[in-house]
C-alpha cells in the first residue's frame, strides 16, 4: 500500500496577458468600445468589470487543472456542474495489476499525526480494504465488483476544465472554513497559484482566504 499527498498540476492556462487582451476584447464589444483598447489598458479595464459584476464576460476563457486526492474530495468537486470532469475509474483501474504496483494508493490524512492512534487505526482500515480487494481479484472478481471494498481514502486523479468564474465560483466555496479540510488542503495552494499567475481576475477571492 502507498500512502502519498493530495497534489494538482495545471495543463493548461494561458498567459495572463493573452487572457486579459481575449477579455477585454469581449467586453468592450458589448459596449462597442474596441477604440479603446491600447497597451496596458485590459488590467484596469477588467477589475472595473469584475467589480461592476459583469462576470459573464470571464467565462471566455478556461483553465485545465489535474488534481489528485481521495474519493471524498472527488465527490464534492463533482457536484460543480458548470464543468468538465475526466475521473480515474475504480470499474477498469484494476490496482492488482504491475501498471498500479499490485497495491492500492491512498491519501494521507494530514490531520492526524502518524504517532497517534486514530492515525494507525485509519492505516490498519486501509490495509485491511487492500487485503480484501486483492483477495477478491485473486478469487476471480473483476475490477468493477472488486471496488466494493475500497476506501474513502483510495487515491484518485481527477481532470478538470471550467471556466474562469466557475473556478471563482469553485474556490469560493471549497476554501471556506465550513469547507472539508482536506477540499481546503488542495484547494487554497491552487488559489495562490491562480492568484501568482491572474492576478487581476482572482486577487478578490485570493484575499479573502489567504
Amino acid at each position: 500500500m502507498k500512502i502519498i499527498e493530495p497534489y494538482f498540476e495545471i495543463l493548461q492556462m494561458a498567459e495572463a496577458d493573452q487572457i486579459y487582451q481575449l477579455l477585454e476584447l469581449a467586453a468592450r464589444n458589448c459596449y462597442k468600445s474596441e477604440d479603446h483598447i491600447v497597451d496596458g489598458s485590459a488590467q484596469e479595464f477588467l477589475e472595473r468589470i469584475v467589480k461592476s459584476g459583469h462576470e459573464s464576460v470571464i467565462e471566455h476563457v478556461s483553465i485545465t487543472v489535474r488534481i489528485v486526492c481521495d474519493r471524498g474530495v472527488l465527490a464534492e468537486l463533482t457536484r460543480h456542474r458548470i464543468a468538465s470532469f475526466s475521473v480515474e475509474s475504480t470499474r477498469y483501474a484494476n490496482y492488482a495489476k504491475d501498471k498500479f504496483g499490485s497495491e492500492i494508493t491512498v491519501i494521507k490524512p494530514f490531520f492526524w499525526q502518524e504517532d497517534s492512534e486514530m492515525y494507525k487505526e485509519w492505516k490498519r482500515a486501509m490495509q485491511m480494504c487492500e487485503e480484501s480487494y486483492m483477495n477478491l481479484i485473486k478469487s476471480g472478481a473483476k475490477a468493477q465488483e472488486a471496488r466494493s471494498v475500497l476506501p474513502n481514502s483510495l487515491k484518485t486523479d481527477i481532470i478538470i476544465t471550467a471556466n474562469i468564474r466557475e473556478w471563482i465560483h469553485i474556490f469560493n466555496l471549497r476554501c471556506s472554513k465550513a469547507s472539508h479540510p482536506q477540499m481546503r488542503q488542495i484547494m487554497l495552494p491552487l488559489l495562490k497559484e491562480f492568484y501568482k499567475r491572474v492576478p487581476v481576475l482572482f486577487g478578490s477571492v485570493y484575499e479573502k482566504y489567504r
